[in-house]
């Protein structure tokens, strides 16, 4: 694989925590039982730039306490507010490993629910993909997870039809479900086997073992994004590729911890 073309680093970063019904995740399973989801972005190194994947919650709305009424309060119970603090904020991690915003070449946005969007606030000027149908489906107002003043930049952005590779040995997949227009990605690595991240198309390892759709699914489509489930573990299997989850404690804590990162 050395002969390949590879990303050379990923760094998992905890941008926040949030606590909700395990049902949000695992569809018809898990009522009356909460879990704490970790909140993650992850910081990609490659030869050809820095790529971020998802940019967790815009700290603003968490920090203030009227923001967090006004955005937050109409999710309890089932949801509650995020738990975030200033130095978990993208930059400050950046600045731990002696870089600035300036230093990220480019944002993938797996989806716009705003524990993935929103901390795009804090990462001015960055060149931003984002599948079309996603905000296509944002702007209608029919997904709740969504807040209009997170997609004001959004003529900025460099909307993708389908499935490319976003540098030499980064690819993006297309995984709908979830959300309309929801991305994951397949990371070549010099050292280790290939990683999928695999987005909100799997929050919890149970999403992808048990083959068991997300809770919260663009126009209750479950068959859709039971498909995207299969789609990433086939994948997994010919690319010889570990599948990450994107909020499960459990598996999140087995990663390097930051500013280690994984190889």
């Amino acid at each position: 694989s050395s002969k390949m073309a590879h990303a050379l680093k990923i760094w998992p970063l905890l941008t926040g925590t949030i606590r909700y019904e395990k049902t949000i995740s695992t569809r018809n399973r898990g009522h009356g039982q909460w879990i704490d989801a970790p909140i993650l972005a992850y910081l990609i190194e490659t030869t050809q730039g820095r790529i971020l994947y998802d940019a967790g919650c815009d700290y603003r709305k968490i920090s203030d306490s009227a923001q967090r009424q006004q955005f937050f309060a109409s999710m309890q119970p089932v949801i509650e507010t995020p738990q975030m603090r200033a130095e978990q904020r993208i930059p400050h991690y950046l600045g731990r490993l002696g870089l600035t915003t300036t230093d990220i070449d480019l944002i993938l946005i797996g989806h716009l629910h705003f524990d993935h969007v929103g901390g795009l606030c804090d990462l001015p000027g960055c060149e931003v993909h984002l599948h079309h149908a996603e905000l296509t489906a944002a702007r209608t107002g029919q997904d709740s997870g969504i807040f209009p003043d997170e997609l004001l930049q959004s003529d900025q952005w460099r909307l993708q039809h389908a499935e490319y590779e976003l540098v030499p040995g980064v690819h993006v997949l297309t995984t709908p479900g979830h959300t309309a227009g929801h991305l994951s990605l397949l990371i070549g690595l010099p050292k280790a086997n290939s990683i999928i991240l695999c987005g909100d198309a799997a929050d919890l390892s149970e999403n992808l073992t048990d083959e068991i759709a997300p809770g919260c699914c663009w126009q209750n489509n479950f068959e859709q994004a039971l498909t995207s489930i299969r789609k990433l573990k086939s994948i997994a299997i010919s690319e010889r590729a570990q599948l990450w989850p994107n909020h499960d404690m459990v598996f999140f804590k087995k990663l390097p911890t930051f500013p280690i990162g994984y190889e």
